[in-house]
């Protein structure tokens, strides 16, 4: 195997597959990335055997071949390199790497040792595009569990329906939904629980590659990131990247069921306003507990908090209120996850009583003049602490 290709190039591409390659004792060799020039085309690729992830990288190959060093290593020296051509070449147990001033050797491995990435056939394609993805997912992320004990809410819902995707996750504790539009009308309806950690990884690597490149900003995060499925194996493609992953098995809670059907109290609130007299009354929460109390009247809402120790602390905020006087205690770092993720200036706080939970939506802006009225696309509920 012998490579050349910019520095730029190669630090990008292993910039995004080295984040999986941890340190495993058991099987070394996941802790590399598999180097192969094959047809002209170069490509990097790892697996944590969760998932796997390929990049494709522009370069001259002289010489097709494959072969493993450590991730981590090659990433951080390369990430060191001045921006210049470098020659990759294997010899022996070693690639060589080269540039202008430095010439460096990694030991490696046999790439027969690699474990096979799960091809996906792609067969139906659901699309929509990158700018959209990342803000859903970046909404919904939030509220996934972190437990093992319930393997079904610690993934991300994918609901394929017409034109529409929507996404949902919970941890018993709140919901968080996001509707966005694909590109195309689907085929197939599907239903399908991705793991979290892979979500999460996808949202990095189209993070990174939407904030360095411009052209890919403006022009491809408008075009799509192309999903496929087959059997329990899912695989989403954008640019040159390509990341497999497993699908949860089970079924999704119907979450549906715990949406509020109608409210008794309505609030129109600032979105600021409410985050600054949350994090004010979250310094007298209790700890542990992290409680903090929303009293809702004619005269605005009213956050408060109470501490035996440290003192106690209420805020009034601004906000057009109509229906029933009401109040609620909730834990005030899920009100703070939600209000800090919604794209909107004001949102809808509904609510039927103590014991039931409460809605949160951003408000669309409408006319001046006219009252806002909530977005159909995203909510974000919370359930009450109960005393």
């Amino acid at each position: 195997m012998k490579i050349t290709c910019t520095q730029e190039n190669l630090n990008q591409g292993l910039n995004i597959v080295s984040h999986i390659a941890s340190k495993n004792t058991s099987l070394p060799i996941l802790n590399n990335v598999l180097i192969k020039a094959e047809k002209g085309i170069l490509n990097l690729t790892t697996t944590n055997l969760e998932i796997g992830i390929n990049c494709q990288i522009r370069g001259k190959i002289e010489k097709d071949g494959s072969y493993t060093v450590h991730s981590k290593l090659i990433n951080d020296y390369v990430n060191l390199l001045p921006n210049q051509k470098v020659l990759l070449e294997q010899k022996d147990d070693n690639l060589e790497i080269k540039t202008e001033q430095q010439e460096t050797k990694i030991k490696g491995n046999s790439p027969e040792e690699f474990p096979l990435i799960p091809q996906v056939t792609r067969s139906e394609v659901y699309s929509c595009k990158i700018n959209e993805i990342l803000k859903a997912f970046s909404q919904v992320l939030l509220a996934v569990s972190v437990s093992e004990t319930r393997p079904e809410i610690s993934g991300v819902y994918f609901n394929f329906k017409e034109d529409l995707l929507t996404l949902a996750t919970t941890d018993s504790y709140r919901l968080a939904e996001k509707k966005i539009k694909l590109k195309e009308k689907v085929k197939t309806e599907k239903e399908v629980i991705i793991p979290a950690k892979t979500i999460q990884e996808l949202f990095r690597i189209l993070s990174n590659l939407t904030g360095q490149n411009e052209r890919v900003s403006d022009e491809e995060s408008n075009s799509g990131l192309e999903i496929y499925f087959e059997d329990n194996q899912v695989l989403f493609v954008f640019d040159n990247v390509e990341l497999v992953s497993r699908i949860i098995e089970g079924q999704y809670p119907n979450y549906q069921q715990i949406i509020p059907s109608d409210y008794k109290t309505k609030a129109i609130v600032n979105i600021n306003d409410l985050i600054k007299a949350t994090k004010t009354a979250a310094l007298f929460s209790r700890t542990g507990i992290y409680d903090i109390n929303l009293e809702l009247d004619k005269n605005g809402v009213t956050v408060s908090s109470t501490n035996n120790q440290l003192g106690e602390n209420r805020s009034k905020v601004e906000s057009i209120v109509t229906g029933e006087d009401n109040k609620i205690i909730i834990n005030y770092r899920y009100l703070l996850d939600g209000l800090q993720n919604i794209d909107a200036s004001q949102l809808i706080f509904e609510m039927s009583d103590e014991s039931n939970p409460c809605v949160i939506k951003p408000a669309e802006s409408l006319p001046e003049g006219e009252e806002p009225i909530a977005s159909e696309d995203y909510l974000y509920i919370i359930m009450p602490i109960k005393q």
